[in-house]
């Protein structure tokens, strides 16, 4: 697989369309705009590719234009543990970027993806001229504490079908993810995806979504899924009904 210094060397200037996905520019002032437009890069990345990788020192701010992102990290045993799935529209990596540290975490793209990149030196003459821009990266940092602290819940559940239903909820947070199915819901994610990122077999998640699927939560659709109940996905609330369900059925068992 190619090494990050092809990511680098693979880049190039934004389309317009590009740009018209990244969601912060909007919050710009014209000057401050095209300051961030003519240093922001974009470049293609392959399945397995890594865009941050740990131990490495930060040098971009990093957003997903298209594809799908896993980042994750390996505990003291060696274990890996996902952080958060990337769908199009988010931007990660803020912390790292203020503090200009090296990363903490890895950064895979799990299908062939669009990258863009603001260099470090413009992210930080951003904050200390912009405040649309500052109000932006408050608003993300209080986002992404609460988006780790639920990927350590997921990690800890034992319920698969709720561990998918959390982890398909977190990909649609409006504020680290504004695009994720493009306003309608509909999540372009296969199962292989998916099971990469819940940490499940392809089998699981396939029965995980029937689960789903069958208390309305979800529709699963040729190349993804719609979500029509976030709420139930969110709380769990389909499982509870399940479990409701098949009482009757086990009483009359027994």
């Amino acid at each position: 697989m190619s090494s990050s210094s092809s990511l680098y060397q693979r880049r190039r200037p934004p389309n317009a369309q590009e740009l018209e996905g990244i969601p912060w520019l909007r919050v710009l002032q014209p000057h401050e705009r095209d300051r961030a437009v003519s240093a922001l890069q974009v470049t293609q990345v392959f399945v397995g590719e890594y865009v941050c990788v740990l131990g490495r020192q930060v040098t971009y701010w990093f957003g997903l234009v298209d594809g799908l992102l896993k980042m994750s990290s390996e505990n003291a045993q060696g274990v890996s543990v996902t952080f958060a799935g990337l769908p199009p529209g988010g931007w990660f990596g803020e912390g790292t970027v203020i503090k200009r540290e090296p990363y903490r975490y890895n950064v895979q793209a799990l299908r062939k993806s669009v990258v863009a990149g603001l260099p470090v030196d413009t992210f930080h003459w951003l904050l200390d001229n912009s405040l649309g821009f500052n109000r932006y990266i408050m608003n993300q940092l209080n986002e992404r504490l609460g988006q780790f602290i639920g990927a350590r819940e997921i990690d800890r559940l034992s319920n698969p079908d709720l561990r998918v239903a959390r982890s398909l909820a977190a990909l649609f947070n409006p504020v680290l993810f504004p695009y994720p199915g493009g306003g309608s819901r509909l999540l372009r994610i296969t199962q292989q995806e998916l099971a990469y990122l819940v940490g499940l077999s392809r089998q699981r998640v396939n029965e995980a979504l029937g689960t789903l699927e069958a208390a309305g939560a979800i529709q699963v659709e040729y190349g993804g899924l719609r979500v029509l109940d976030l709420e139930a996905l969110r709380s769990g609330h389909f499982a509870s009904q399940k479990s409701a369900r098949n009482q009757p059925a086990e009483a009359e068992a027994h």
